[in-house]
């Protein structure tokens, strides 16, 4: 029979039965109580311990419940042959895709993209309206939410996209997804395309083609050209392709709004092929020049473009909050993936931006950024331009970004990239977007949180990293 020191503190807050549990526990996972050791009986350990029956037998009973010990009977109580415990301690990890994420939960740097304004948000508003639909969700009946997303919040998504992206759709094509990740996975599942070839923009967003791969797609990247994605040479490289996914507002990362001419070819190769468009709506309005074109949805007759939106560059991509509008057709059977696979996320922060696009402040806010971001990526350019270096060819803007080639042979962008990080700049490389011309070397600077009293200093330090001076 085992032989157990357990300390008992009666003046502490833990139960006297939670001490004994714990006590026995830790001698069990220390490797002191071998597999198959008898525990003392109920009675011989609680007189040991000045303790009830019940209180040991407690104890035991949650030993047992948790399958440290077994009961026997008139064998006794015994311990579990357990697996070794793992040794290795934790470390921290290093994050997921680091060619595109060096680290989350951080204030944005000089020239990151992909995030919006952190000086020019309404705060003080947003967390007004973040504590109403925190306690109106607290509130809510108990019952699980509708996986399509809040009917309000989808229908304020419908009306939005009808002003603003002239698609005319109604809330029950409209998906609340997480993000535009959770959109895409929701598209894939829903079309049942898992494992077909896709094309993707050649340049094009690096995790979309992961995230492709990663359901078994075989992705050709097709090349853009001054009207967007080059339709026939995809037919030319990928025939039998299921899906295309394009950026057509605004390519990402060069920027080009594809040509109609571009857009109805790449509608016309859909319906003859029985393909689908995914369309990567990733900045919506936020077009710095003039008015943003409207949708390609808005053009597609034969139910074969899937819409895809978020607000992580417009609010916050704290928020995890995107979307998806399917063709009517398929509106029911999404709505069964989206039950099993993808239900959208949690209700507190979709009624927060529901109020907030309700109450018009979603379309003010993008006026404000779009002048704000505007004046940025000029100042930008006529910095760097002022400065005249001849490592960097600034070719020009794209969203909200600026574009910049290497002029140097031989300098690796991804490179460049890292050391700059060093002196708190954060430009994004280019050739990671690339797949058939990765020697494409160049950076990309965002300009959403940029601070005109220190562009200076920090164009001159990102020109220094370049040449290769620190």
């Amino acid at each position: 029979m085992a032989t157990l020191s357990i300390g008992i503190d009666r003046a502490g807050g833990l139960p006297l039965s939670a001490q004994i549990y714990g006590s026995i526990r830790h001698a069990i996972e220390s490797g002191q109580l071998a597999a198959g050791a008898r525990l003392p009986s109920w009675s011989d350990l609680a007189a040991q311990l000045g303790v009830s029956r019940g209180t040991v037998r407690a104890a035991y009973e949650r030993l047992i419940d948790e399958q440290f010990a077994v009961g026997l009977g008139a064998a006794g109580t015994r311990v579990v042959a357990r697996p070794s415990p793992a040794t290795a301690g934790w470390s921290p990890e290093s994050p997921p895709l680091p060619q595109l994420f060096n680290d989350f939960s951080t204030a944005p740097l000089a020239f990151q993209m992909g995030v919006p304004s952190q000086d020019a948000f309404p705060f003080k508003l947003w967390s007004r309206i973040q504590a109403r639909a925190a306690r109106r969700a607290a509130s809510a009946p108990v019952g699980y939410p509708d996986p399509r997303g809040d009917p309000e919040l989808r229908q304020e998504i419908a009306s939005y996209l009808a002003v603003s992206r002239g698609l005319l759709c109604s809330p029950s094509q409209v998906f609340v997804t997480a993000g535009f990740a959770g959109a895409l996975n929701l598209a894939i599942r829903g079309l049942r395309i898992e494992g077909k070839q896709a094309w993707m923009e050649e340049p094009g967003f690096p995790l979309t083609r992961t995230a492709l791969g990663l359901a078994g797609m075989t992705v050709a990247g097709v090349p853009v050209d001054t009207e967007g994605l080059d339709v026939e040479r995809g037919i030319r490289i990928a025939p039998a392709a299921a899906l295309a996914v394009v950026t057509p507002g605004q390519q990402a990362p060069l920027g080009m709004t594809m040509s109609l001419a571009r857009r109805l070819s790449l509608l016309d190769w859909a319906e003859r092929h029985d393909a689908w468009v995914v369309e990567d709506d990733y900045l919506g309005e936020l077009q710095l020049r003039g008015r943003a074109a409207p949708a390609l949805a808005s053009l597609d007759r034969n139910a074969r473009v899937l819409h895809v939106g978020t607000f992580s560059k417009t609010i916050s991509p704290a928020l995890r909050l995107g979307f998806l509008v399917v063709p009517q057709p398929l509106a029911r059977g999404f709505g069964d993936v989206a039950a099993c696979l993808s239900p959208a996320p949690a209700a507190s922060v979709q009624h927060a931006v529901t109020e907030f696009m309700h109450d018009g402040h979603f379309l003010r806010h993008l006026r404000r950024m779009k002048r704000l971001y505007a004046g940025r990526q000029e100042a930008l350019v006529r910095c760097l331009k002022e400065l005249g270096s001849e490592s960097i060819d600034v070719q020009g803007s794209a969203g909200m970004t600026v574009v910049a080639a290497l002029a140097q042979a031989g300098v690796s962008d991804i490179d460049i990239a890292s050391r700059a990080r060093v002196f708190g700049l954060a430009p994004v490389p280019l050739s990671p977007w690339y797949t058939t011309d990765p020697s494409r070397q160049g950076l990309l600077l965002g300009v959403t949180n940029l601070d005109e009293r220190t562009l200076a200093a920090n164009c001159s330090r990102l020109l220094e990293v370049v040449r290769g001076r620190h």
